[in-house]
């Protein structure tokens, strides 16, 4: 069975190395260090956060291998090739092959108790519903520091078996944390602990509860990143930043050292907020989590809260290169005030891609990059949580062929 599996990745990774050394990826590193530099040629086009299971278009994403981890690594590999075939866009395709080390964290004592809700079984997006955790000081008092643990003899054997899978065809780079367990994303955990609405509702009934609901998070999250630091978990260099290129010269681009916060990109949002005012947001947000902006190198800042009413607090904020711009952000009232000093990372509506309107789709993207480029903004066009395309994975082909065609123009 092993040696079956070995054939089916090598053969896989033989591909993924061969993409990896045509010139274009250079190329394309050097237009995100542009771009990343606030000196961009032209707009940069990313697609992530993809329907997976409305995509199979022929065998290619079919998955033959047995063993639990080499089945992992063959997905990986295939939705990489998958996307490079299809909707490659501004990819790069690095010829590494990274492999997680084994870590988890004890928890911080609060179980999150949520209802889901499918409309496909198949696919892993899902509505969801949770009861609220936090009703008292009392509460706040129960969320504890989690404990960072790390099985090092299962991160050996996860090198060996990798090292020998790929061996003479990619380097294997063991990596710590990912973006995901080191985001600044105090206000999203507060929504999984009580619910988006009880929170909003604390908010104004609570305020005390909230502050120090919020404070006692972003004390955990400091311990947290310490705690990484402290036993070298940390992920560097980075290619990518919430579904975005990071390559830039102003991180460190090579390991020469126990990697630190200072030395790496973060993403913070408060997704809730969007609901809220400037006044609330910077005070609940931007300055009860600044001793956690400050810990990094670059930040993008933001998601799917509209932020084009709330720039003079998102400038408070120290390191930020990236700023998103939702699909319910006016872009031009966005683009006046980012300017130069940010990228403004356009978030395209991905239900767009259901109904698919061609016309409209090239309208939106054309009308964007005439927006930024009237604006002197740096700009990155990012379609991510598509969620569906209605079982035609075809329009998302066509909206990244035109997506560049609008890009290169």
């Amino acid at each position: 069975m092993f040696e079956t599996d070995k054939k089916i990745i090598r053969e896989l990774a033989n591909r993924t190395a061969e993409i990896a050394a045509l010139p274009v990826q250079a190329e394309k590193r050097a237009l995100w260090r542009g771009l990343n530099g606030l000196s961009p040629a032209r707009p940069m086009v990313m697609i992530d956060q993809v329907c997976w299971n409305e995509m199979y278009v022929d065998d290619g994403l079919k998955l033959q291998c047995e063993d639990p981890m080499l089945r992992e690594w063959e997905s990986e590999l295939k939705k990489q090739l998958y996307q490079w075939k299809y909707f490659p866009v501004d990819m790069v395709v690095d010829g590494v092959f990274y492999v997680p080390k084994a870590v988890w964290d004890t928890g911080n004592g609060i179980q999150a108790v949520v209802r889901h809700l499918k409309e496909d079984e198949t696919g892993d997006v899902s509505s969801q519903a949770y009861e609220n955790q936090i009703t008292s000081m009392e509460d706040v008092a129960r969320i504890k520091v989690p404990q960072i643990i790390h099985d090092k003899a299962e991160t050996e054997r996860r090198r060996a078996l990798a090292e020998e899978v790929f061996d003479g065809i990619m380097p294997v780079c063991m990596e710590g944390m990912k973006e995901a367990n080191i985001a600044l994303d105090v206000w999203d955990q507060i929504s999984f602990m009580m619910g988006v609405e009880n929170a909003c509702y604390a908010l104004a009934d609570k305020p005390e509860m909230m502050h120090a609901l919020a404070s006692r998070l972003v004390e955990i999250k400091m311990a947290r990143l310490d705690q990484l630091e402290q036993m070298d978990l940390l992920c560097g260099p980075q290619s990518l930043i919430h579904c975005t290129g990071a390559w830039n010269d102003d991180l460190p681009k090579e390991r020469s050292a126990p990697w630190t916060t200072k030395q790496i990109w973060t993403f913070g949002l408060a997704q809730m907020f969007s609901t809220v005012s400037p006044r609330m947001f910077g005070e609940y947000e931007v300055d009860i989590c600044m001793l956690l902006y400050e810990r990094f190198g670059l930040l993008y800042y933001g998601c799917c809260d509209p932020l084009d009413l709330k720039m003079e607090q998102v400038r408070r904020i120290p390191n930020v290169r990236k700023v998103s711009m939702s699909p319910w952000a006016s872009k031009e009232r966005g683009a006046s005030e980012i300017g130069g000093d940010y990228v403004f990372s356009h978030k395209p509506n991905p239900a767009y891609l259901v109904h698919f309107d061609e016309d409209l789709i090239r309208g939106d993207i054309r009308e964007t990059v005439q927006i930024c480029k009237a604006n002197g903004c740096p700009l990155e066009l990012i379609l991510k949580d598509v969620s569906t395309v209605m079982y035609k994975p075809q329009n998302l082909w066509r909206w990244a062929q035109i997506a560049m065609e609008e890009a290169c123009k």
